[in-house]
């Protein structure tokens, strides 16, 4: 071993003992999703911590001079037992107590049982050098090397918090009450047993008030359980806001709700919140289910946990390139979902998975952060076939093996991670629209794709959008770029009317054996709700002077490659409340949409003058400029960037931050105003700036497209008394918060801008249901790129003589 150890002595140096900070990648490979289970294992640099599959060590050790690697291999062990452990010797499968998946007292999963392999290997030679090796070395080699591997192993991955099979629903906060909850001195206190309801006598689902002690029953469950609203009664009453479940109550911890905040939440002073009614919490037991054994309980007992298993369907396994799953993440279905239809399409298939070696080579040292790579490899995962293969089953004694009928799957942790960097809703584990990351995906292509090919321009067109003044006749046409195309479902063409009214008619009546009965919506009828004219009551004409009525209809000016489809089916009542459409709607084969082409202006058609609206002047009003973080404005400026696109980057960023208005500078530095001076609202420096302007029809359009009616959407802009968008539209779904970024840029040669439109809401059901459709033009399509040169701001109108669309699949999420 003299030679190996005189080795490890000459790259000492190059190893390191991870420290708390270091990001530790053991999991799965930078550039591929190779892990210690796949074949050769998973090589891990002692130096900076990035992982590698057998496939791209050599050529990080090439490229970096790096010669350490840290080699773990996990081989599966045999795992003999059924499915209840009966006559195993074993104890039975324990029963879930957390609402959770893989973890401790989740719903249990099929957990492997592993061998493995840990040994340094030194390249290029692949020298191994085992922990028995290092013994034999000098105690100067032995000690960094095992201080390294040791801390390796120990350290947490990047992916910890990003686990294949760990959810956890019961991720809790702290409540805003707890730290000064007050507390009434009113002498009461609490005997450790023996609860019942100050009320109506109840001796379960038993709560007490945190402030004066009240014991109550808590909430009616939906299926007739639980108490009789007592304690939530007594809240509405006195505005008395925590309560803790007796009988959950034990040294670790209690179920805690808080009636304010409509959540279970933590009170990390409940052992003196408990005290000062009498009750010793470290000598406490528990005598009744908590609400997540409960919420447990129910959802075994009505099945759900079988439907989400696909209990009683036979499945037949399908394995080769273009079949690989995707493992979840934990709620990250909707990614899953979109990334798989978007690597259907041909463009992001040659732009990202035909040129991976290029892509691969040009990365930068630190690989998982770089967009490219990580999509890259996310594709070539997908349609490589090489994590579709039936996964083996453990050898038997004699080695022999048969294939099981499920599949390796990818699971990606590192894409996920970079694209929800940053991102208040998709850094998270929470469940998320489809539509929504899909939007927020373009505008990451479209920011990583200035010097190349854009694969997103499959999915751009232009939308004409043409009003006609009923007074005047004029018109006025606008065009704008969109990616998704959002068809309303009018639910009055249903074609099975009879059988609803007869299902709404049994559960008036309270018939629980009537079977659910969806509307059944033509395709064909939301096509003609897309196509059919808009009436606008409080249109501000031009021509006559003076606010009348008009007509507005919505066309294609261009076809995309591929056609994306929303179907809208969530809407919202009088109450602001979504609701979503329980409809079912067949999308066909092919669709024909030759009647929805645009055709511009017609001969004797006359436009309505390009005249601004008056403003309405309220004097007694005075409405004051925003005030803009200098400090922010300043570390721009000390970037290099002019003082006034600094000053809009703070603006349209709601002073959040130097982070935010960076990456609005990034987004916006090729438009072409992007210096031009800011002019506040409220300034008087801006021509025509007034407290209150007129309605914007094109605000008013973009708050309709978020599902939202007309007269929802012109509410909303009035209640706000503004024309600025995120006002109205926050105020539209309050209480919660919605934002809008509009992302501009001028592409090469120097066309016109284009305009991206990204929606985000939080702490908000999801208003949209997502229907993607991934349709191809027929080969004999033929399209056309016109330029209208400068009078018609350089806009490239990309057209085609076709317009006819063959679908080729319909995912819904």
């Amino acid at each position: 071993m003299a030679d190996v150890s005189e080795v490890l002595m000459s790259v000492l140096s190059t190893i390191r003992v991870p420290k708390p900070g270091d990001r530790v990648h053991k999991d799965e490979c930078a550039l591929s999703f190779s892990s210690p289970e796949t074949e050769g294992g998973l090589y891990v640099c002692m130096n900076s911590f990035l992982s590698f599959g057998s496939q791209y060590v050599d050529r990080h050790h090439a490229r970096t001079g790096q010669r350490a690697y840290l080699h773990i291999t996990r081989t599966r062990k045999t795992k003999k037992e059924d499915e209840n452990n009966s006559g195993s010797g074993h104890p039975p499968k324990k029963k879930p107590t957390r609402l959770a998946i893989g973890i401790e007292g989740g719903f249990d999963v099929e957990q492997e049982l592993y061998e493995e392999d840990v040994k340094v290997v030194i390249l290029p030679d692949k020298q191994e050098v085992t922990s028995e090796d290092l013994a034999t070395m000098p105690d100067v080699v032995r000690e960094r090397v095992s201080l390294s591997m040791t801390g390796i192993m120990a350290a947490d991955s990047v992916s910890h918090t990003l686990q294949v099979q760990q959810w956890d629903g019961e991720v809790r906060q702290e409540s805003k009450h707890a730290a000064d909850l007050k507390q009434l001195d009113n002498g009461v206190k609490i005997p450790p047993s023996g609860w019942r309801c100050e009320v109506c006598d109840l001796q379960e689902n038993i709560w007490m008030n945190l402030t004066d002690g009240k014991v109550l029953c808590g909430r009616r469950y939906f299926d007739g359980s639980g108490g009789n609203n007592h304690a939530l009664l007594h809240f509405q009453e006195t505005g008395y806001p925590l309560a803790v479940k007796l009988g959950t109550i034990t040294p670790d911890g209690a179920d805690v709700y808080s009636y304010d905040e409509d959540d279970m939440v933590l009170d990390s002073k409940l052992p003196e919140h408990l005290a000062h009614f009498g009750i010793d919490m470290m000598t406490m037991e528990k005598t009744e289910r908590t609400m997540t054994e409960l919420e447990i309980a129910v959802n075994q007992r009505v099945g759900e946990w079988e439907v989400i298993q696909e209990s009683g369907t036979t499945l037949k396994p399908l394995f080769g390139p273009g079949l690989t799953g995707m493992k979840n993440l934990g709620n990250s279905c909707y990614l899953n979902s979109v990334m798989q239809v978007l690597f259907t399409v041909p463009d992001f298939e040659s732009t990202y998975v035909s040129n991976i070696d290029k892509i691969i080579n040009e990365a930068p040292s630190d690989p998982t952060q770089d967009f490219k790579t990580q999509v890259a490899k996310l594709g070539y995962g997908l349609l490589s076939g090489e994590y579709s293969k039936p996964a083996p089953d453990p050898g038997d004694e004699n080695g022999a093996s048969e294939p099981r009928g499920d599949q390796i799957g990818i699971a990606p942790r590192m894409f996920k991670a970079l694209v929800g960097r940053g991102h208040p809703e998709f850094s998270t584990n929470r469940q998320q629209d489809a539509q929504e990351f899909l939007l927020h995906f373009i505008n990451m292509v479209e920011r990583n794709c200035r010097s190349g090919p854009n694969p997103s321009e499959a999915f751009r067109f232009l939308v004409e959008e043409k009003i006609v003044c009923q007074q005047s006749q004029k018109a006025k046409y606008t065009q704008r770029v969109d990616y998704i195309v959002q068809l309303p479902v009018p639910m009055d063409q249903a074609t099975n009317t009879d059988e609803l009214q007869e299902a709404e008619r049994r559960r008036e009546e309270g018939d629980s054996s009537a079977q659910t009965v969806r509307a059944q919506i033509p395709f064909s009828a939301c096509m003609a709700a897309l196509s059919e004219p808009e009436m606008l009551t409080d249109f501000w004409s031009s021509a006559v002077q003076a606010k009348t009525s008009a007509t507005k209809t919505t066309r294609f000016a261009s076809f995309p490659d591929h056609l994306v489809i929303q179907i809208k089916k969530f809407t919202f009542g009088l109450d602001w409340v979504p609701k979503k459409l329980d409809v079912s709607i067949d999308v066909p084969d092919t669709l024909d949409l030759s009647a929805l082409r645009a055709t511009g202006q017609q001969p004797g058609e006359e436009l309505l003058p390009e005249v601004a609206p008056p403003p309405l002047m309220t004097p007694d009003v005075e409405v004051k400029a925003p005030v803009l973080d200098d400090s922010t404005v300043s570390q721009l400026c000390e970037m290099g960037f002019p003082v006034e696109a600094c000053r809009k980057a703070v603006y349209y960023t709601g002073n959040t931050g130097i982070d935010a208005a960076m990456n609005w500078i990034m987004s916006h530095m090729d438009d072409p105003d992007f210096s031009a001076p800011l002019v506040l609202p409220g300034s008087s420096s801006g021509p025509g700036t007034t407290p209150t302007e007129s309605l914007s029809e094109e605000h008013l359009a973009t708050i309709v497209s978020m599902g939202f009616s007309r007269d929802q959407a012109t509410k909303a802009l009035r209640a706000t008394s503004t024309s600025c968008l995120l006002s109205s539209v926050t105020w539209g779904q309050a209480p919660c918060v919605a934002t809008m970024s509009v992302t501009s840029r001028r592409t090469n040669n120097g066309s016109s801008s284009m305009i991206t439109r990204s929606v985000l809401q939080r702490n908000l059901p999801k208003t949209w249901a997502t229907c993607i459709s991934t349709v191809e033009w027929p080969t004999e399509a033929e399209q056309r790129f016109t330029s209208g040169g400068e009078e018609e701001n350089d806009a490239i109108k990309p057209q085609t003589t076709a317009s006819s669309y063959k679908c080729s699949g319909t995912l819904h999420s």
